[in-house]
């Protein structure tokens, strides 16, 4: 019972904060990671020409990086395979692909709901802050179903 009442109560304030603060806060985050990191993002280009100077400044550094990877990474699988074998739930995948991917519709693509992941993809580009909105949702609701409900979800 409190799970619904949660539900709608999150729902309201990720919808009230998107409507108020939407632009004004993602112009905000932009300045905070120039003022951080000096980078200066208007677009992917800028992103590209940030990672290409990275790599040329820490050529070095990314080589030991990736050699150190090799060992560590066989070591985990030897060690943690059964650990790692097991994996996420679908549900909890879900979860973090509508946070991080949602708005790409991801996460509905992940569940095999085609149809539903390319109207994501059409409200991408119609009006891409409704589907950011829209997947919060779907991850807030994702949270808070029980595991016998979300496979209601996934058909």
């Amino acid at each position: 019972m409190l799970r619904k009442a949660l539900i709608p109560i999150a729902v309201f304030i990720i919808v009230l904060v998107a409507l108020t603060f939407g632009e004004t806060v993602g112009a905000q985050m932009l300045r905070w990671l120039n003022h951080l990191t000096g980078l200066v993002i208007h677009n992917f280009a800028d992103v590209w020409y940030a990672v290409e100077i990275f790599v040329h400044t820490h050529f070095t550094k990314i080589i030991i990086a990736l050699v150190l990877t090799v060992p560590i990474s066989v070591w985990l699988i030897r060690h943690q395979g059964e650990k790692l074998a097991r994996g996420v739930s679908t549900r909890k995948m879900a979860i973090i692909l509508a946070i991080f991917l949602g708005w790409l519709g991801a996460h509905r693509f992940y569940l095999g709901q085609i149809g539903w992941g390319i109207i994501y993809l059409i409200i991408l580009w119609v009006f891409a802050p409704l589907v950011v909105i829209i997947s919060l949702i779907d991850a807030i609701r994702y949270a808070f179903m029980s595991d016998d409900e979300f496979p209601a979800v996934q058909s």
